[in-house]
């Protein structure tokens, strides 16, 4: 079996500056977000409902990356501080949607801005707004390759 020297890789090269990014930027976002009083988890929630009409719970669960399971828990301790609730769909009753409530949408007009004025600088000082562009574009590309089942 041949022994691959991988020190020069140029693709195993970024694979730890990008997980040290992604840690980095979930430390000062994290802060941040629990400075308010939230998980990031809730945080997510709070934000992807804000200013919609609501979502099924299937939505919310892929629309922001947590697990249908982790959600139940998160939409009970959000339900609780008031600032979701649930309605049953009359035609799916397996179905429930969620949203905002009045005190929800105020705490997502306070803390969405907010949360995105603490992290606008990091990204500033590091990027010019065409860097962002592209490397928006190409986190997008690496991400949907790795999605691919199979690669030929």
């Amino acid at each position: 079996m041949e022994v691959l020297d991988l020190q020069d890789d140029p693709y195993l090269k970024i694979i730890r500056p990008l997980v040290e990014a992604y840690q980095a930027i979930f430390q000062v976002g994290d802060r941040n977000i629990r400075s308010m009083g939230l998980t990031p988890p809730q945080f997510d929630v709070i934000a992807e409902l804000g200013g919609t009409p609501g979502m099924t719970c299937g939505e919310l669960s892929q629309s922001t990356l947590l697990a249908k399971a982790s959600l139940t828990g998160i939409i009970d301790r959000l339900e609780a501080k008031d600032l979701i609730e649930r309605q049953v769909i009359q035609h799916d009753r397996r179905a429930t949607h969620i949203r905002l409530t009045r005190k929800g949408e105020t705490l997502y007009r306070k803390i969405f801005p907010a949360h995105a004025n603490v992290m606008r600088p990091y990204f500033e000082h590091a990027l010019t707004k065409q860097e962002i562009v592209i490397m928006q574009d190409m986190l997008i590309r690496l991400r949907e390759s790795c999605q691919k089942e199979e690669l030929s």
